[in-house]
């Protein structure tokens, strides 16, 4: 059923991936939003950048095949992850610490919960005492409905359920670190448990890792601003909306009056346009308790017959000083790209902040060496891009806003609003959605 409501004017405010799932599904129900991005470029901290002549990114990602709603709108608007994605089963290779993990293809016959017990038991480099630990923890998630009794860092649910060893360092901390984009010992164990529920407890092919075949851009943001734009929704870029203004049952955006707002921007901005109103004190005092986790991404261009034995691999091993984590090859992701690495920094534990950019690449192309076991000319470009509010450091028993404010038409979506999720695209997808859904629902009671 399309929807046509009178007076009911929507504004989402932000563009990034939970901004524009609001606008698209809002869209999809016959309404026409007007979209406010204070940016030049849509997309959030998930969006194309150019480097040198080269479509890259803010930041890289990995996406996983439990993304079930960002893969819906992606759909939705025509954007067929089939063909944007690289799917693959779960993989962790440590070449340097001898150490890998891989699940089987999606479509083998023996089922997920053989195929991940088979993987902890055919691991490489771990013994035979770590891999049990790991099943029986697992286990022990699952006889428990994935439900802790009461939060605490993850690396204390660790402690408490015997991981330790190079199946921790190897498997567990980087599951922990890449999912919640914190380090175990600062991380929720509950949002990790939730986690691991919707993967390695969901369908076998929700473990897959999704890596973007194109840009960020690309995957949805491109393809929902031209849904917006053909389905007479309204995008204005550029358009920093610095307050907000309740009178009566409307939200004025400067002159213009709204019947619902959706407030779809980081929880540092939403704090900046909330805290001058007294009845969003509650969620202002949420908000200003947040921290934020810094995230590194260095792209190095090299000879494009360079490349990596795989996709991706890890980096981390037992040298000391090496900072090295997670290195990408962007030319088996996207043949445009052919030569050019990505290394990603997501723990800042091994010091790798302190380093400033020339060094940081230099260090890294030392270390890459040492994975490839050969000698690398130096590369022809580099460029290091830091984000210090990457996303919400997803602690223990951090409280989240209500989605719905005491501000009448009012609503929050980003990713920090779904309580059940770290700080992720699918989050913010997932908070998009149910906002819109809400609007919609008042729209059809008028």
């Amino acid at each position: 059923m399309r929807l046509a409501p009178r007076n009911a004017r929507i504004a989402v405010v932000g563009a990034g991936w939970a901004g524009l799932a609001a606008a698209v599904e809002l869209c999809a129900a016959g309404m026409r939003p007007v979209v406010f991005e204070a940016a030049k470029q849509i997309g959030g901290r998930a969006r194309r950048v150019e480097f040198h002549g080269h479509p890259l990114d803010n930041g890289q990602h990995i996406l996983a095949g439990a993304y079930h709603e960002t893969l819906r709108v992606m759909k939705r608007v025509g954007a067929d992850p089939e063909r944007l994605f690289h799917r693959f089963p779960l993989e962790i290779e440590h070449a340097l610490a001898g150490f890998r993990l891989a699940l089987p293809e999606s479509g083998n016959i023996f089922g997920k919960t053989l195929n991940l017990a088979s993987a902890f038991f055919m691991a490489q480099g771990a013994p035979f005492d770590e891999k049990i630990a790991g099943a029986r923890f697992v286990q022990s998630l699952k006889r428990r409905g994935f439900r802790l009794s009461e939060d605490c860092a993850a690396s204390e649910l660790y402690d408490r359920s015997g991981l330790r060893g190079k199946m921790r360092r190897y498997f567990w901390d980087p599951i922990c670190l890449s999912a919640l984009n914190t380090p175990p010992e600062k991380a929720s164990a509950q949002i990790l448990a939730n986690v691991l529920r919707d993967t390695l407890d969901g369908a076998q092919s929700d473990t897959d890792f999704l890596l973007p075949a194109t840009d960020m851009s690309a995957l949805f943001p491109d393809a929902a601003a031209a849904f917006i734009d053909a389905n007479g929704g309204e995008l204005r870029v550029q358009r920093r909306v610095g307050a907000l203004r309740p009178e009566a049952n409307e939200i004025f955006i400067d002159e213009e009056a709204f019947g619902h707002v959706i407030l779809a921007v980081a929880p540092q901005h939403a704090l900046t346009l909330l805290e001058s109103h007294a009845e969003a004190r509650a969620t202002v005092e949420i908000l200003s308790t947040y921290a934020f986790e810094t995230i590194g991404t260095v792209y190095a261009a090299y000879p494009e017959e360079i490349d990596l034995p795989a996709r991706m691999r890890g980096m981390e091993c037992d040298a000391p000083g090496s900072i090295g984590q997670w290195v990408f090859d962007r030319g088996r992701l996207d043949e445009r790209n052919r030569g050019i690495f990505s290394f990603v920094l997501s723990s800042s534990a091994n010091g790798w902040e302190e380093y400033d950019d020339d060094a940081l690449a230099s260090r890294l192309h030392r270390e890459l060496e040492t994975l490839l076991k050969c000698s690398l000319p130096a590369p022809r470009w580099t460029r290091v891009v830091r984000d210090r509010r990457a996303t919400l450091s997803c602690r223990p028993k951090l409280q989240r806003p209500a989605a719905e404010t005491p501000i009448a038409g009012l609503q929050l979506a980003g990713d920090y609003v779904y309580a059940d999720y770290p700080a992720t695209i699918e989050s913010a997808v997932r908070s998009g959605v149910a906002a819109a859904a809400r609007v919609v629902e008042k729209a059809r009671a008028q």
